[in-house]
């Protein structure tokens, strides 16, 4: 038998051949002075967890889907924390198939897997933008955006993407949609919540900014001053606007 010191000596080099030791290694050996044990061994970890997200086994994967890296839905992608998930992503399946041999539209199949692909991702925790669907499926941002909306107007839903849950490009009709089903059609804020993938937190911060602005408005303040006292940026108040002077205003003041 072999004493513990000797038996320390005849095994210790082998802990090289596994990864996260060889990653230590490396930093000990390349970067000595930067990084003690304990610095050396968290980054390590963090780089295998790394790798194994974005090199899972592709056996996992159906035939039709790939491994993409998207914002996740608690960050914004111009933040400077911003975090990417890998999730995976249906290109095409099956159903596919069978709708376009039943005589499915191309154009309404592209609205279909844009539909699909937002919904994939939200449901791992992730958002995708207009631009990273248009590359997986090679197509223009805008025009992505085109065939997206004529899927809401089609299904009269929201679907969930940076845009309208991270207010980034132009998109922010969902403030509106939501406002609109709040206000407008009388539905409660839970079921407005879901209709449009917003927590029922968010959607009454929305019903709180509408009514600041609604009080201001029907003070006969100008939409400037508006502006400086709210914070909200000049298109979402106009859309507020529209809603209370086409269907509010006209209520409020015959109270």
């Amino acid at each position: 038998m072999l004493l513990r010191s000797d038996a320390s000596h005849h095994y210790k080099s082998a802990h090289k051949r596994f990864a996260k030791p060889a990653i230590e290694h490396f930093f000990e050996q390349e970067f000595p002075k930067m990084f003690g044990p304990n610095v050396r061994s968290v980054i390590a970890d963090k780089l295998i967890e790394i790798f194994h997200d974005n090199f899972r086994d592709t056996t996992t994967l159906k035939p039709g889907q790939i491994l993409w890296n998207a914002v996740h839905k608690g960050t914004r992608a111009d933040s400077l924390n911003m975090e990417l998930v890998p999730i995976v992503l249906t290109i095409v399946c099956d159903e596919d198939i069978s709708k376009l041999e039943n005589g499915l539209k191309i154009s309404e199949h592209k609205q279909n897997v844009i539909a699909r692909l937002t919904k994939e991702a939200y449901a791992q925790n992730a958002l995708l933008s207009m631009r990273d669907i248009g590359l997986l499926i090679a197509c223009t941002g805008s025009y992505i955006s085109t065939c997206r909306k004529k899927y809401e107007d089609r299904y009269d839903v929201t679907l969930p993407h940076t845009g309208n849950l991270h207010d980034m490009g132009s998109c922010l009709t969902h403030k509106y949609q939501i406002i609109y089903k709040c206000i407008v059609e009388k539905k409660d804020p839970t079921v407005a919540a879901a209709e449009t993938n917003h927590t029922i937190s968010a959607v009454d911060h929305y019903l709180k900014d509408f009514n600041r602005v609604k009080t201001l408005y029907l003070d006969d303040k100008t939409l400037e001053y508006i502006h400086l006292v709210t914070k909200l940026s000049l298109n979402v108040i106009a859309q507020y606007l529209n809603i209370i002077n086409q269907y509010v205003k006209e209520r409020e003041l015959t109270v």
